[in-house]
């Protein structure tokens, strides 16, 4: 009997090895066909968000592959790495596309995408992700108010530092009343964000490039 066990105790470990090996295969086929539609869908998901607060305008090159890692940053309120976008036209340094964090939300962090223009302009704020009171806080994102374009067109020689505040503090920027302790906090990463770049913008923006199309291909630059 034993040896009839063992027959069958390794004809079954042969068959689940088979049905192992099979299915390792599988998944590496279905990965390696599907690798390319998920990247690409991915970065047509950062494309269209980037859209959102950078003009089209404002840049000819490919952003997804005109990039610089921050280090984490108390001033930005990231306690990880993070990257920012460099914008150019016609190679010349545009405009930026880094993240923020309000860390003193009404419902905790803020998580922002600021885009600033090489003039240290705002050209477009949005809240990435946040944890606010639905029906009363939500009014931060832009797709249930228009309150986050006051930022549009700000930049630290337009407001004074006394200036960024919301108006019950004495600053500049409306708010919604009963609800000032979130947007009192992007006000202030905003202007954090602000700081940041003018302390660091010849790093941020980086040195003139070559003409590139969107494609991040140098004008001129023959295909292989």
């Amino acid at each position: 009997m034993k040896p009839a066990i063992h027959k069958l105790t390794a004809r079954t470990a042969a068959i689940l090895l088979v049905f192992a090996v099979v299915g390792t295969a599988l998944l590496a086929f279905t990965f390696n066909m599907t690798r390319g539609i998920v990247a690409r869908n991915e970065e047509q998901a950062k494309l269209a968000l980037i859209g959102q607060v950078l003009p089209p305008d404002l840049y000819d090159n490919d952003l997804l592959h005109d990039t610089l890692t921050l280090p984490p940053s108390a001033q930005l309120g990231t306690d990880e790495a993070s990257l920012a976008y460099r914008a150019r036209l016609r190679g010349q340094p545009s405009a930026l596309v880094m993240e923020a964090n309000a860390p003193d939300g009404y419902g905790g962090d803020i998580k922002l995408l600021v885009a600033i223009r090489s003039n240290g302009e705002i050209a477009g704020v949005r809240v990435l992700a946040d944890h606010e009171t639905p029906g009363l806080g939500d009014y931060i994102e832009i797709a249930k108010s228009d309150w986050i374009r006051i930022f549009d067109g700000a930049s630290l020689r337009r407001y004074a530092p006394q200036d960024w505040r919301v108006k019950k503090d004495g600053g500049k920027f409306d708010y919604v009343t009963g609800a000032t302790i979130s947007p009192r906090a992007i006000v202030k990463a905003v202007h954090n964000a602000l700081e940041y770049f003018g302390q660091h913008r010849a790093m941020l923006l980086g040195p003139p490039q070559p003409p590139a199309d969107r494609t991040g291909k140098a004008q001129g630059e023959q295909s292989p």
